[in-house]
């Protein structure tokens, strides 16, 4: 019974307050090496395995590669700028997790912890990390998860999320238990990520305030051509990148419900003689002539070449 309890505190899961003295560069091979062997020796060996891996280090930022999948669009900067001065008051309190890099010796990659990496890196400190070994599937279920507890992505980070890691060819199991949603839940996330075009969802970028029923409304008005011409207008704006992520929300999605909405119907304008010549579509942004050439072709090449002369008449009665 004695020689049993000599086990008993190494199979605990609590961080140890400090860190460790380990080098960093010799985790792999510690990990790689211990539990291969049977019984006693065995168990130690895996018990001491799971100790070392709950250890805490002082890592080298420069050693620390991103995730292989994204989850945010964007960092804001106020928070982080709040996020560097708490860690330079009181140090870092909580650890950021990262594997060894899966391909290249000596690296780590990180699961969670980006907003502490990124705060590190402004300190030029090194940043306190738990490192693990851990396959695709875990690191990702860590990623989202670790996220999830701390609502910390937006509707549309978390859609956009799920739709890479679908993309990149993860189950939707492990997607689900990554993001801690069901089947229902994933859909909407993928659906609305799929519809948003890329290029207008990283323009807008995380939005916080908009929320799932907003997302998916935009999604909806973005199937039809005229409000996706005019979200792309929206966002190729000057002054577009200068406003805050929930403002540029507020425009695109304004932009789209003004294009959104049905068009008027054409106007139909007769010649003399009955024919129905034109068709006239007017709304806020243009107006529309439409020659039928099976009932007068020659007039739509007339009205053509004589353009000029019908525009300088028309300036000649404005200046009068």
């Amino acid at each position: 019974m004695a020689r049993k309890n000599l086990l008993a505190g190494l199979s605990g899961s609590e961080l140890p307050a400090g860190n460790s003295a380990m080098p960093p560069s010799e985790a792999p091979a510690i990990f790689a090496s211990f539990g291969g062997g049977r019984g006693a020796i065995g168990a130690v060996s895996r018990s001491l395995e799971h100790m070392k891996a709950n250890t805490v280090h002082d890592l080298d930022t420069g050693q620390i590669d991103q995730s292989f999948v994204a989850d945010r669009l964007e960092i804001a900067t106020e928070s982080l700028a709040e996020l560097v001065e708490s860690i330079r008051e009181h140090g870092q309190q909580v650890p950021i997790l990262v594997r060894p890099h899966p391909s290249q010796h000596g690296r780590f990659q990180v699961a969670y912890g980006h907003r502490r990496l990124r705060a590190a890196i402004e300190l030029k400190r090194p940043v306190r990390a738990v490192i693990k070994p851990l396959s695709d599937e875990e690191l990702v279920v860590a990623q989202g998860q670790e996220n999830t507890a701390r609502t910390d992505l937006s509707f549309i980070e978390r859609a956009r999320f799920a739709a890479t890691l679908e993309t990149t060819g993860f189950s939707r199991e492990v997607i689900m238990a990554a993001l801690s949603v069901d089947k229902t839940g994933l859909s909407r996330l993928i659906s609305a990520a799929v519809k948003v075009p890329a290029d207008i969802l990283e323009a807008i970028g995380p939005a916080p305030k908009a929320g799932r029923d907003r997302w998916m409304e935009l999604a909806t008005r973005l199937e039809k051509s005229a409000a996706m011409t005019s979200a792309r207008e929206c966002i190729s704006d000057a002054s577009f990148t200068n406003r805050g992520s929930d403002e540029r929300f507020a425009l695109v999605f304004a932009a789209s419900e003004r294009r959104s909405r049905k068009a008027p119907a054409p106007t139909v304008w007769k010649a003399p003689d009955g024919k129905k010549v034109a068709r006239i579509r007017s709304d806020d942004r243009q107006v529309t002539v439409m020659v039928d050439k099976r009932v007068a072709g020659a007039f739509g090449t007339y009205l053509i070449e004589h353009l000029p002369e019908i525009y300088a008449a028309f300036e000649s009665r404005a200046e009068a």
